[in-house]
């Protein structure tokens, strides 16, 4: 052994002990040696020093091994714990390993080489009860740390969940909110659209060119109104999920021309061109019709609202056949990359600022992608700024339903 040890030697016979010491001396073992021959010397010893082995008669003055073994433990002495002794039997080696000692030896057997050997071993296995000690220690503090954790964890998923509650909660009573007020707002809207209508029609009276024009801005103002009031309302069912897909056959090139015919004006008036292409080989879809319009509508409106001057095209081609395309391409002023991945967010628009030249709520984008999302499909945008964008809905020929309509139905 290289290491310098300090031992005990427990012994009340001078010549034993100086046995001892000679016979790890010459199996080279470097050690400083403390002698003492009873037991209350070596407990004295004990509470003072500290060493790393301990070898001790079994029988002593003032106790036997057995007693100062319990001793030694009681005083939290955790060092080897060889016993010497004269004479003994099984038993009493039983008792004294079960008490805490290392090892047991007669003293007739001892000779460097097994008192090396027992003191090496009685180390080791020493050290290996301290590391493991160690390491159940640590397993110990790390769980009482995961435990901890875990607390800490779940106290916060607690927390996340009543905060998601609290939203839900908050959403629901917007959404509620938003759909009362569209609500209540729409019946006086529709009586000033109904009265302007009526002043428009000449058998109700002659007006004057003023009186016409502040007549036709009520009317188209509190169309404009109404459209807004309306997407509220649709962004609002959308959320609460109450608004439900009415599907049914139809053909899908009368509804584009129908739609964009009540769009043509809105283009005029900006001296836009609208034109259309349509080729597909199945005219007819199963879908809901006022939903699909909706999206038409909103893409539509949207191009032409941030068009100035050019062209709008629509374009309506078959993927394969389970699937439509509708394209909506403008040379509008396009949208920075910046706002592409914020385009289709609630009243988000464009131009956020206060002096902003396009007007509406922000809820067009937004619904659209949530009626196609519904329709289990999907839109992608590609624009340039000054080059005009281009909106991309694909939807399936079949929107899912619980009642089943075979493909055949469709095509004929």
């Amino acid at each position: 052994m290289g290491e310098q040890l300090t031992i005990l030697i427990v012994d009340d016979d001078e010549v034993d002990r100086m046995a001892v010491q000679r016979s790890l001396r010459k199996a080279g073992v470097k050690a400083n040696f403390t002698e003492v021959s009873n037991c209350a010397q070596a407990v004295e010893r004990l509470e003072v020093f500290q060493f790393d082995a301990i070898f001790l008669d079994y029988r002593l003055p003032d106790g036997n091994g057995f007693n100062l073994v319990q001793k030694i433990r009681a005083i939290g002495t955790r060092v080897p714990l060889i016993v010497l002794t004269g004479q003994g039997d099984e038993q009493t080696a039983v008792d004294l390993m079960k008490a805490g000692v290392s090892d047991y030896l007669s003293k007739s057997r001892i000779s460097p080489e097994v008192l090396e050997r027992i003191l090496r071993n009685a180390l080791r296995l020493h050290r290996a009860e301290l590391d493991a000690e160690t390491a159940n220690q640590r397993l110990q503090d790390s769980y009482r740390e995961l435990i901890q954790k875990n607390r800490e964890l779940e106290q916060q998923r607690l927390q996340i969940q009543r905060q998601n509650l609290q939203l839900m909660e908050v959403a629901r009573l917007k959404s509620e909110f938003l759909a009362t007020m569209s609500h209540e707002l729409r019946t006086p809207l529709n009586a000033i659209i109904g009265f302007s209508q009526m002043l428009l029609r000449p058998q109700k009276g002659e007006l004057s060119t003023k009186q016409t024009q502040m007549v036709q801005h009520i009317f188209n103002n509190g169309k404009h109104l109404l459209d807004m009031l309306n997407e509220i309302l649709d962004f609002s069912r959308l959320e609460a999920g109450r608004l439900e897909l009415r599907p049914e056959i139809f053909e899908l090139p009368n509804l584009i021309y129908s739609t964009l015919e009540e769009l043509q004006s809105l283009a005029e008036e900006k001296q836009l061109q609208l034109s259309t292409q349509i080729q597909l080989t199945y005219t007819k879809v199963f879908n809901d019709p006022a939903n699909l319009r909706r999206i038409l509508t909103n893409l539509v409106s949207n191009a032409i609202k941030f068009t100035e001057r050019g062209h709008i095209w629509v374009e309506v081609i078959e993927k394969d056949p389970d699937q439509i395309v509708i394209a909506v391409r403008d040379t509008g002023i396009g949208i920075g990359q910046a706002e592409m991945a914020h385009i289709f967010e609630a009243f988000r628009q464009s131009d956020q600022g206060n002096d902003r030249r396009f007007g509406g709520t922000g809820l067009g984008l937004a619904i659209t992608d949530s009626l196609v999302q519904k329709m289990n499909g999907k839109i992608t945008i590609e624009s340039q700024v000054g080059q005009g964008s281009t909106f991309r809905v694909e939807i399936p020929r079949s929107i899912q339903v619980p009642t089943i309509v075979s493909k055949d139905t469709l095509i004929r």
